[in-house]
């Protein structure tokens, strides 16, 4: 009896010593899912990668390494990794680490492939290859048992890719990287016609709950009325919509340049940020932050507004919170634990809100709030005098 109560007392503590190790995790459609945490290997080969399609970028957020601009992936580090997984034909996937601590961890671990941010050579445990810079005596990393990889970037990489990405990222991010037409800011100011899409401003303005006038600024602000306009990311058509933008609204692909459907989808996507944002009582100052989020996307926006809480500013003012709008290029900011989505080129969107607010000061000074009955057929745009040719 006594042998029997013995043997339970071992088998239970040999029970609870195999479940130590197995987390138990629930699916989204409510099933468990179990793993143990000793079958996890970190061995992930340049096959395994190549066979799966896939390649896992650990950086940090910073213009240098990696932020995202308009929907799309910038930094220097980033585009160079881009054009590694172009060149072996897999995908990219970036896993942002909050420091250098976290991302070698990860990477001993095999959460990623590649540590694509300069290393200092004195960290044990990894292997050096790729980009590297000899004078600061740092590259970027790979697993240490990942030698075919290893071997695979260091063939790869040439120092004069560092200069061709810093030039193409520059060229990129200048106005000039826009394809369109520059066309005056208004259509006929003695008749009170801003474009020739008045009458699609002011059919779809309601919808969003704002002056057709508001959303013409808007539309001029993002392509100068030129249905054509295509930017270096990928923007399309009158309103920039990006093609995963379009997905989300619901908008085919196929009617990114269509004007209508093109005013329609930009709209209908003004109103989810309009209610988004419900909780800024003040319809002007949530104006401010829909146009905001619109050029430099929601989720930076609300690490703005809680960085200026933080500070003891007001959240829900917008000439408050366009501070940390800006703040969000630097490090003391971007870095902070309560900035969940990183680096923002703030500049370009306080300007983009003040350009939108200035142009539509001046259409409500010559375009009437009523609805035009007249017909557009006649008329055409216009090239821009050249006092106006770049102040887009």
């Amino acid at each position: 009896m006594r042998l029997d109560k013995y043997l339970f007392i071992i088998f239970a503590l040999l029970f609870m010593a195999c479940q130590h190790d197995k987390k138990v995790e629930q699916t989204p459609w409510g099933t468990s899912l179990e793993t143990n945490t000793d079958s996890i290997s970190t061995d992930y080969t340049f096959n395994d990668i190549l066979n799966n399609g896939e390649i896992i970028m650990l950086t940090l957020s910073g213009p240098q390494t990696y932020y995202e601009y308009h929907g799309r992936g910038m930094g220097t580090q980033y585009l160079l990794c881009e054009k590694f997984a172009q060149t072996l034909g897999v995908s990219l996937r970036v896993e942002v680490c909050k420091d250098t601590a976290e991302l070698v961890h990860r990477l001993k671990q095999g959460e990623g492939d590649i540590a694509a941010i300069p290393l200092p050579h004195s960290i044990h445990g990894i292997k050096f290859c790729g980009v590297s810079y000899p004078k600061d005596k740092t590259s970027w990393a790979v697993g240490d048992a990942n030698t075919a990889l290893a071997d695979t970037l260091n063939r790869w990489f040439k120092p004069v890719m560092i200069t061709q990405i810093i030039k193409e990222q520059e060229f990129a991010l200048s106005t000039h990287s826009i394809k369109r037409h520059v066309y005056s800011p208004m259509l006929d100011k003695g008749a009170g016609i801003i474009s020739k899409y008045d009458h699609l401003f002011q059919k779809y303005a309601p919808v969003a709950r704002i002056d057709w006038r508001l959303l013409a600024a808007q539309c001029y602000q993002e392509s100068t009325f030129d249905p054509k306009a295509r930017s270096w990311a990928g923007a399309c058509g009158l309103m920039q919509i990006m093609p995963e933008t379009a997905d989300h609204i619901g908008l085919p692909r196929h009617l990114l340049y269509e004007p209508e459907a093109n005013i329609a989808a930009a709209v209908k996507y003004i109103a989810q940020l309009n209610e988004k944002f419900r909780d800024i009582p003040d319809k002007a100052e949530r104006t401010n932050f829909v146009l905001a989020s619109y050029n430099g996307g929601y989720h930076h926006i609300r690490d703005a507004m809680a960085l200026a809480k933080k500070h003891g500013k007001a959240p829900h003012h917008w000439r408050d919170v366009a501070g940390f709008v800006l703040g969000l290029r630097e490090s003391r900011f971007y870095n902070d634990p309560i900035v969940k989505y990183g680096y923002m080129r703030g500049h370009e969107t306080v300007d983009y809100v003040e350009r939108i607010h200035a142009r539509y000061g001046q259409y409500r000074g010559s375009a009437s709030s009523c609805s035009f009955q007249g017909s557009y057929d006649n008329l055409e745009p216009q090239r821009a005098k050249k006092k106006y040719k770049y102040h887009i």
